[in-house]
């Protein structure tokens, strides 16, 4: 049997063909049927040849929404229709990382989709371990699962306490999911970016009372930083834009004693003022991914209507038109927010 499957051959070339399908699942997998397909930014950053780590050709597809077919011997926890997230962390489970439950940073990590092939393909076989089910969320719900994970996690890493002053640098999904979680904490979450749509969405289906235009009217972002908290510089700063000289800068925009996180990944150095640093006392983060109980977090969150997955999907598509639409999703004119893409 042939598995219909969209590879990356090279940056900027999709190919849509068929690969062999899997034989069946090995002792611990499952063979699911992929159903829904999140699109993110490591996906745009591939097809533009800007994705670290990362070696073409590839099949993409990480934030997965599927269907359990078969299980292999001794696999559990799932059963045969279940519909499931599929956390695409693939760790060993040996290193001392994985063995102190950090799983998320293991020394031999593989990303379905990012080191390994994904699930842009028809079916895939992942360990049972690996898959989060719910009896009651939609597959395009399961699907959110991943990116809302990437936020969660780096939440919980910079410990936003209720009423803390947020400011999340960046209004691509990444930075709305850092946004939804800070929001969910407590936080009182301020967004900058420089794209006013993004911003107007953040203040209209995610209710956050204050947005900054960066650099607007030629402002300094630390001025209009300043005034929207009141004066003082906020304790917690999410960057979450990918862009080196907006990370740079998060320094300059968080205040002393203060969090800040860098969510986004680039290819390149992070430099700052030495002794502003030291001056501050800043606690600087990496976040990475997130774990098997962020995933459970969230899917019991989306459960009880605690976190809202309404706003998300801006784009769908169906699997044979992805092609022709993916550049598009590369345009800022286009609007996206999240782009979804169908099978059945």
């Amino acid at each position: 049997m042939t598995n219909k499957t969209i590879t990356l051959e090279e940056p900027g070339r999709f190919v849509l063909g068929e690969t062999d399908a899997p034989s069946g699942p090995g002792p611990g997998d499952v063979l699911v049927a992929v159903r829904r397909i999140g699109i993110c930014g490591t996906d745009l950053h591939a097809f533009r040849g800007q994705q670290p780590y990362f070696s073409y050709p590839r099949v993409l597809g990480h934030e997965l929404g599927v269907e359990v077919l078969e299980l292999g011997e001794g696999a559990e926890g799932v059963s045969v229709g279940d519909r499931c997230a599929v956390e695409p962390y693939l760790n060993c489970g040996r290193c001392r990382p994985c063995l102190a439950g950090r799983t998320n940073c293991c020394s031999k990590l593989q990303v379905l989709g990012v080191h390994i092939d994904g699930g842009m393909r028809q079916t895939i076989t992942v360990p049972a371990n690996k898959l989060h089910k719910s009896d009651c969320l939609r597959l395009e719900q399961l699907a959110l699962v991943e990116t809302l994970g990437i936020g969660a996690h780096a939440v919980d890493r910079s410990k936003v306490v209720d009423g803390e002053d947020v400011l999340v640098i960046g209004a691509g999904p990444i930075g709305l999911a850092v946004t939804q979680f800070a929001q969910i904490a407590g936080g009182q979450v301020t967004v900058l970016d420089i794209n006013r749509r993004r911003l107007a969405f953040c203040r209209d289906l995610f209710g956050v009372p204050r947005t900054i235009v960066s650099g607007e009217d030629g402002a300094e972002p630390i001025d209009q930083v300043r005034e929207a908290f009141g004066g003082e510089l906020p304790t917690v700063v999410f960057d979450a834009t990918g862009f080196p000289p907006s990370m740079n800068a998060a320094f300059e925009l968080t205040g002393s004693g203060g969090r800040l996180t860098m969510v986004s990944l680039v290819q390149g150095d992070i430099s700052f003022n030495d002794p502003e640093f030291h001056r501050k006392e800043l606690t600087v983060l990496a976040t990475r991914n997130s774990t098997a109980t962020d995933f459970r977090r969230i899917i019991s969150l989306i459960e009880s209507g605690t976190a809202d997955t309404t706003p998300w999907i801006s784009h769908r598509t169906d699997f044979d038109e992805m092609i022709g639409e993916f550049p598009n999703w590369l345009d800022p004119e286009f609007g996206v927010i999240k782009a979804m893409v169908e099978l059945e």
